[in-house]
């Protein structure tokens, strides 16, 4: 089906696209069948079939076009044959089906695809002709056939060759303009006095004078009057080596000159001898030591701040509570029966102390002796054990790991900020693509 593609973007590439084609378009009554296929194909509902071309008559629908076509002819030539109601569960063979088969065997018929012929003892399709069609700029063009019986034939008559555009350039000179742009054009360094294109060397110069003595021609190098690559102005007018190009100033503009749209529209270009992409270089930060205070860095302000008052409220509720439960109260001279006098130890510095010492994972010499105190040390030790371990593990990875925030990552993202400046080439493509 190489000829119901759509192959107009390869007309002019090249490109060498070969194909079979079993369709016998030759046959006036073949193509007015196609033609009034298409023709019904067109008007029917688009069917999305994406890189054919609109109402071209397929291989397989030109296959089954035949086959129904002898099924029908061969069923009318047949006499005295019935065809009953079949059933779809049902293996009985069609009484009448051998002799139709002898039927079809025997059938001879031009067809869509050519002439038809089946071989009496397998069945296949036999003496049938495939076209063998190639891309030309005029579109796909027959240049052969092949059949089982003569194999393969080509018949492409070779054409004139046209004038050749390398032909055309030898023993002419050539106005070859350009720009300075390093390592691709850039000025000779020498003691002595340079003339013509020989003050002139990089990657550029380089390559034209190669082309110089395949091609065979001889060239003038200048230096572009405004030393721009080409860009329009809003009144569509184009500046730099473009304009020299368009006003025929220049034959040939030889430089880093990057393929864009826009530019394709005014003037050819040839194949690119190199590929690149807009590229961002910026310094490195520089690493800063830490500060005396850089221990706070694995926590927010918000959430220090929060540890200080669970510390507070915590201190401040555990000295109440031991204040009001009996159990925390002992006889503070045990020696002396007698003795009224009662102490605690969760004093409201003591209360503080066991604070700190539970945060710091140090513990203390107090310990809580009522179930009620017992519960509210318990709930401050398993806060600090995660407070703790968060920190710890933040802390490690501040003082291991350089953080670097890169705000660009890429050309867009330079494009869309303003708080950091950049440059480009006026009037090149890279100003463009930032425009």
């Amino acid at each position: 089906d190489l000829y119901a593609l759509d192959l107009e973007p390869y007309r002019y590439s090249g490109v060498n696209l070969t194909g079979f084609r079993i369709l016998n378009v030759e046959n006036p009554h073949v193509s007015s069948i196609i033609e009034k296929w298409s023709m019904e194909r067109l008007q029917s509902a688009p069917k999305a079939e994406l890189g054919l071309l609109d109402g071209v008559m397929m291989t397989d629908a030109a296959l089954l076009y035949d086959a129904v076509h002898v099924v029908s002819v061969c069923y009318q030539r047949a006499p005295q044959m019935t065809v009953n109601s079949l059933q779809c569960h049902r293996h009985k063979a069609w009484r009448f089906g051998g002799r139709f088969m002898n039927f079809i065997k025997e059938a001879q018929w031009e067809g869509l695809t050519g002439r038809i012929v089946f071989n009496k003892t397998s069945g296949l399709r036999t003496d049938f002709d495939l076209d063998i069609i190639s891309l030309k700029e005029d579109g796909l063009e027959k240049v052969g056939a092949w059949s089982p019986s003569d194999g393969l034939n080509i018949t492409e008559i070779s054409k004139g060759r046209g004038p050749n555009v390398t032909d055309s350039l030898s023993n002419r000179s050539l106005i070859v303009t350009t720009v300075l742009e390093e390592p691709f054009v850039m000025f000779r360094k020498s003691d002595t006095a340079l003339f013509g294109n020989d003050r002139f060397e990089g990657y550029c110069i380089d390559l034209l004078k190669e082309l110089a003595i395949i091609l065979g021609f001889s060239y003038e190098i200048r230096l572009v009057e405004d030393g721009k690559y080409g860009a329009q102005d809003e009144k569509g007018q184009w500046n730099g080596m473009i304009k020299e190009l368009i006003d025929h100033k220049a034959d040939l503009a030889v430089a880093p000159l990057t393929i864009t749209h826009v530019r394709e529209k005014a003037i050819d270009f040839s194949k690119p001898f190199m590929t690149l992409g807009v590229s961002i270089l910026y310094r490195k930060p520089n690493g800063t030591n830490p500060s005396v205070f850089s221990f706070l860095n694995p926590l927010s302000p918000d959430i220090w701040m929060y540890i200080l008052l669970a510390y507070l409220g915590v201190s401040c509720v555990l000295f109440v509570i031991a204040r009001f439960s009996p159990y925390e109260w002992y006889d503070a001279h045990p020696c002396n029966p007698g003795s009224d006098i009662v102490e605690n130890n969760f004093t409201l510095l003591n209360s503080f102390w066991f604070g700190m010492g539970a945060l710091m994972q140090q513990g203390s010499e107090l310990m809580p002796k009522a179930l009620s105190t017992r519960i509210i040390g318990g709930i401050w030790w398993f806060f600090t054990l995660i407070i703790i371990s968060s920190y710890t593990a933040n802390l490690a990875a501040f003082l291991t790991v350089e953080r670097m925030e890169s705000p660009i990552d890429s050309a867009d993202d330079l494009a869309k900020q303003t708080k950091i400046e950049y440059g480009a080439v006026k009037d090149g493509a890279t100003m463009t693509f930032f425009k």
